[in-house]
């Protein structure tokens, strides 16, 4: 079992700087690797408060210097907002740079306030996304690589510089289209899933999507295909620290909601007010639906969604809104120190036993 910190860099007010939001997400990642976490994953977003991160490729060639052996991830690159050429290019210089840690992760995004700013249309999102899937295994195994697509052209290039790894850095597939992932597993890639904010039965649907596109698509979802899964959890006996850490993964999906069905609010064009919505869970509908409490509560829930989902690796999220920086490098400490190494006792005991 992988464990990886989720890394959004969120600016909740002016009361953070982005520059402090930035140097967050930066220790956070130093901190993780000295707790024992395989991976950091970065985010990609612009123009607004929602995440400060506008390249992870940047992030992770910036982090491949500070760390050693923490795999360091991208989640995702909005590939409709890139050129192939440079993509390419990039990929192959974060990977050279990190020493072969590079995680790919790749998405089609959803934030049509972003594509309208990079003059892309999102309707064609999807169309591109997958243009870019024909053009990047290519691009990064072949000498020489040309595209006529649609949406994408790239005449006979060559990358200058090439991943180390080989045959390239492993590619993770996020979308919430079934082709899409199928496509995925039939080509061998890994898949970044999430349940959001939900509860159990959001888990036990999501693993029964998951099966179905592993079927469809001629693999076993437990033999042939590793996904990870993105989740919430926190653990403390500090009641209003549990409370802070809910609050603001409720601002996380505010503001998501808001930019993604275009009722976002703004007074000066930039921070996005945070406005109640009807769906709003409450903290009591949170605490049950999610890994919080001592750190046993949270290994026990842990376990159970593992047992439901079996996936092979989880994504702590850690930097949410304003959540204050010492408590949650505490947090990342007390996972590599207690939760991590029980749940991969008790994954292994499990694994042993179903053989």
């Amino acid at each position: 079992m992988e464990f990886g910190v989720f890394i959004l860099a969120q600016q909740r007010g002016y009361h953070q700087t982005s520059q402090q939001v930035i140097s967050n997400s930066i220790e956070q990642t130093v901190v993780a690797e000295q707790a024992g976490f395989n991976t950091a994953w970065y985010a990609e977003h612009h123009f607004n408060n929602y995440s400060l991160s506008p390249s992870p490729l940047m992030m992770v060639a910036h982090m491949a210097a500070k760390t050693e052996r923490i795999r360091l991830g991208t989640a995702v690159c909005i590939l409709p907002l890139y050129h192939p050429a440079r993509f390419l290019a990039e990929v192959g210089f974060a990977d050279t740079v990190s020493n072969g840690r590079l995680e790919l992760g790749i998405g089609s995004g959803y934030q049509e306030f972003e594509f309208e700013r990079f003059g892309v249309k999102i309707e064609d999102s999807g169309a591109i996304y997958n243009e870019f899937l024909d053009i990047i295994p290519k691009g990064l195994t072949q000498k020489i690589v040309s595209y006529d697509g649609k949406f994408l052209k790239l005449p006979p290039s060559s990358i200058a510089v090439r991943p180390v790894q080989s045959p390239m850095p492993p590619i993770w597939i996020t979308s919430g289209n079934p082709v899409t992932l199928g496509r995925g597993v039939r080509e061998g890639h890994n898949l970044f899933v999430t349940a959001l904010l939900n509860g159990t039965e959001a888990v036990v649907a999501l693993r029964e999507r998951l099966e179905k596109v592993a079927q469809d698509n001629g693999a076993d979802l437990d033999e042939d295909v590793k996904f990870g899964f993105l989740r919430c959890a926190f653990a403390s006996d500090n009641q209003a620290e549990i409370d802070n850490y809910l609050d603001n993964a409720r601002f996380q999906r505010r503001i998501s909601e808001s930019l993604k069905f275009r009722r976002a609010q703004s007074d000066d064009g930039y921070m996005v007010k945070e406005v109640p919505s009807p769906t709003d869970p409450s903290f009591e509908q949170l605490r049950k639906n999610l890994p919080v409490g001592s750190v046993n509560q949270v290994i026990d829930k842990m376990l159970e969604e593992i047992s439901i989902l079996r996936p092979k690796h989880i994504a702590l999220q850690t930097q949410l809104g304003d959540c204050d920086q010492k408590t949650m490098l505490r947090q990342i400490e007390l996972w590599g120190e207690k939760i991590i190494p029980a749940i991969r006792k008790e994954v292994d005991s499990m694994n042993a036993v179903s053989a």
